[in-house]
């Protein structure tokens, strides 16, 4: 019966003709404050809905204030992990809610963060084996966002680490495996052949262009990737409903980047 759970649960966060996923992570108040684009958390969550976004990524006491009370539905991810970007450790996750919680709290899915190549990813990789394990007893989805960083890590982004970073979550029983783009399809599909589940990108720092955004959008597609998990290029945009449009369009309906980027004129 779990396991027809999490069938039904996957389709609420993604989409069940093309198998991808847009997904907007609004978790960032807990690492980094209450930044632009989080302040007004329900305005926000509405724009996104109304996009069309298949699910948000939301901190356990954000689900009552910015979930859906009228108009378009979405789906919810409840993250599991946390650290401040004023710890003297702002690498290292701590599990801050557990998966029977988010659950009780109405979660389709749940995610949590795991970063490698530093001094705690023993304990991080220990609370990874925990959720798996509680994700798999109770049928629900398991989003695990997987980065190389700290001391060991010379570059983020190179496809090396990035690619055992994916694997290191799919071996870890992970329903879907969030990561950084490599900077381009070739590189990256070597990510996405590496990792038995399906692959998002993380849409880092808010770039300045939205050419930018979008390209990486369709590189990540035309490598075999199944969609994104991006947050301050969509909620900091200046048009937030129009920008998951437009990565809407590249995602469901094979569109160009020229196409998509009229959407936003």
């Amino acid at each position: 019966m779990t396991i027809i759970g999490k069938h039904i649960r996957m389709e609420r966060i993604m989409d069940r003709n093309t198998g991808r996923t847009l997904i907007v992570p609004l978790d960032h108040g807990v690492s980094v404050g209450p930044i632009d684009g989080i302040i007004d958390i329900k305005e926000t969550v509405a724009q996104i809905a109304e996009g069309g976004a298949n699910a948000i990524v939301e901190h356990k006491g954000l689900v009552g204030a910015g979930h859906r009370g009228r108009g378009s539905d979405i789906g919810l991810i409840v993250h599991l992990s946390a650290s401040t970007s004023l710890s003297v450790y702002p690498h290292s996750k701590t599990l801050v809610c557990s998966v029977e919680e988010a659950l009780k709290l109405g979660a389709d899915a749940v995610s949590i963060h795991v970063n490698i190549g530093n001094g705690q990813e023993k304990e991080m990789l220990n609370d990874f084996g925990r959720v798996s394990y509680e994700s798999r007893n109770w049928g629900i989805p398991l989003l695990a966002m997987m980065y190389p960083r700290g001391e060991k890590i010379k570059d983020e982004y190179d496809v090396e680490v990035v690619k055992h970073a994916a694997r290191v979550g799919c071996e870890m029983g992970a329903d879907i495996v969030k990561v950084s783009y490599t900077g381009s399809p070739e590189s990256f599909a070597k990510v996405v052949e590496g990792c038995t589940v399906p692959v998002v990108i993380a849409g880092g720092a808010k770039m300045d262009s939205d050419r930018d955004i979008l390209e990486m959008v369709k590189g990540s597609i035309d490598a075999g990737g199944s969609g994104v998990s991006i947050g301050r290029n969509v909620f900091q945009h200046k048009n937030p409903t129009r920008m998951v449009q437009a990565m809407a369009s590249i995602l469901f309906d094979n569109g160009s980047v020229t196409d998509a980027l009229k959407m936003l004129e």
